[in-house]
């Protein structure tokens, strides 16, 4: 992605430009972030999701695994607003309606979403990168020829030191590590302030030392973050799990700490025994 890309998309998370305006603010009095009730959607016929319901609580890390072709991408669809559901309901808190807005305006109202292969400017530093991501005017030229305040300076060096890339802040990010790279996009959504994250596969890829790192940082967000991470790595969900929910055929085949979901003969059958 070059920059034009990012000032007309928002964004790592496709955050709304000037202009998008959302609705009603977030309401997470229940203690409730995410809200999936009878989600159900199609595809020429297949049913990518069956009356999948998933609830997240507000500061939680919850950890999605599941075959291939369980519904893990088609749900973060949904919730991201690139998929619309054929049935059922999907609540961001009490009251704000996913089904109802564009994908800009879900990312506007707090959701931050992390493909596998990390989206940065690879010839602007990594400095630079938690710039643009701050921004709130996205055209290019004003991006890059703003002043920073100390208060921003100061909180994209905070980040920095967050995701362990202080000692890179002027190298270009085309010059990081696979891992590094992951952290840099992980620390441009988090300059947006979302309140939930989804992480598809983060460690895919990774040193032995960087999927330490990461598990590291996600324990250290969760709390000030919801979090949900899918991913295949079951040394890297134990390390970071509390409460894991297995995918099959679209729907929640199991949900529970890690090892009760190993041990339930179902999952074995048609995820972990393979």
């Amino acid at each position: 992605m070059n920059a034009q890309d990012y000032a007309t998309e928002g964004g790592a998370s496709g955050q709304a430009s000037q202009g998008h305006v959302v609705t009603g603010e977030l309401d997470t009095s229940h203690r409730t972030v995410l809200y999936l009730d009878d989600i159900s959607v199609s595809f020429d016929g297949f049913k990518a999701l069956n009356k999948l319901t998933l609830n997240i609580d507000l500061g939680e890390l919850r950890c999605v695994i599941g075959p291939n072709g369980a519904g893990k991408t088609t749900m973060m669809d949904v919730i991201t607003g690139k998929t619309r559901p054929d049935s059922g309901s999907a609540f961001f808190g009490q009251t704000i309606d996913l089904t109802r807005l564009t994908e800009a305006q879900i990312a506007h109202a707090g959701i931050g979403r992390k493909f596998q292969k990390p989206t940065i400017f690879e010839h602007h530093t990594a400095f630079e990168n938690l710039e643009l991501a701050m921004k709130t005017d996205k055209r290019v030229r004003r991006a890059l020829t703003a002043r920073l305040s100390n208060e921003q300076y100061d909180r994209i060096s905070a980040m920095l030191t967050q995701v362990r890339l202080n000692q890179c802040a002027d190298r270009p990010a085309g010059s990081l590590s696979h891992g590094q790279k992951q952290w840099l996009e992980i620390a441009m959504l988090l300059m947006q302030e979302p309140k939930l994250l989804l992480l598809d596969e983060p460690v895919a890829g990774m040193t032995d030392e960087e999927t330490e790192r990461t598990a590291e940082l996600f324990l250290s967000l969760a709390g000030s973050h919801s979090l949900i991470v899918v991913e295949h790595d079951m040394a890297f969900i134990a390390a970071i799990s509390r409460k894991v929910t297995v995918l099959h055929e679209g729907s929640v085949l199991a949900e529970g700490a890690l090892t009760d979901v190993q041990n339930d003969p179902r999952v074995i059958e048609v995820y972990l025994g393979r």
